[in-house]
């Protein structure tokens, strides 16, 4: 076990998996009592395979959704059935921190009734702004976004190391307060400044460059492209405003924050 944060892309894909991505999933892991603890930042879809690769399934600790679109949340159903069913016994439950009407949300993913829905296996806990939130090691403050659902950006904190990651989002100055002075802003770009793009929705790469300038952060990581978006364009859109240490992550990439 070594003494430092790290952060794998499980999957990274915008909206709907890639071939060579699942949706929206980063595993944050830090030391804690003598042990690694993983955090899940979203679950979307496709992401449940390709995890087992980073972590073992019995091993994850706490799960933290952004919001409750589909490629953000949607293999937890699939995680449901490895906890509540698994060979060695049902898993302890485990602890699910998202916005409001996330316990709703899943067990009408999986046709379930509402009570008990998945409260066996997930412990669901709603973010409240304005105060943070300790999960293991971590401490988590969250702040809305501007997306068609509740939506939050998440500042993880450990010791001195701070990652914060924009979940989906367009344009906000609560995206910059946020991050401000952060090590990594972790930042969705999906629209590209060539395109007419609908508001209130996602950001280009140039307003990812922007917000992350504006923040001060020490270095930007771009995510959520879709496959169908040229990733070279928007990197090439994420220079005309941010001149720092910049990736366009892939899923699979480790980062030490």
């Amino acid at each position: 076990m070594t003494e430092q944060m790290t952060l794998t892309v499980v999957g990274c894909a915008g909206s709907f998996p890639a071939p060579d991505s699942p949706t929206s999933c980063y595993l944050v892991q830090a030391p804690h009592e003598g042990r690694t603890f993983s955090l899940l930042l979203d679950l979307g879809s496709g992401a449940l395979g390709p995890l087992q690769s980073h972590v073992s399934l019995d091993d994850v600790d706490a799960v933290a959704l952004s919001h409750l679109h589909a490629d953000h949340c949607l293999d937890l159903t699939g995680y449901y059935v490895v906890r509540k069913y698994h060979p060695a016994g049902s898993l302890p439950t485990l602890p699910v921190f998202g916005p409001t009407g996330t316990a709703d949300r899943l067990a009408r993913a999986y046709d379930l009734p509402l009570e008990p829905g998945m409260t066996a296996e997930f412990d669901f806990r709603e973010w409240v702004p304005g105060t943070p939130t300790a999960i293991g090691p971590f401490e988590i403050s969250v702040a809305a976004m501007d997306h068609p659902v509740e939506a939050y950006a998440l500042r993880v904190a450990w010791r001195d190391r701070v990652l914060v990651y924009s979940g989906d989002t367009g344009p906000t100055d609560a995206l910059v307060d946020l991050a401000g002075g952060a090590d990594v802003l972790l930042c969705e770009a999906s629209f590209v400044e060539s395109a007419e793009n609908p508001e209130h929705l996602h950001l280009t790469g140039a307003q990812a460059g922007d917000h992350a300038t504006r923040a001060g952060v020490g270095r930007l990581l771009v995510t959520h492209v879709p496959v169908w978006t040229d990733r070279d364009e928007v990197a090439a859109d994420t220079r005309t405003t941010w001149d720092g240490d910049l990736d366009l992550v892939a899923a699979g990439d480790v980062f030490i924050i």
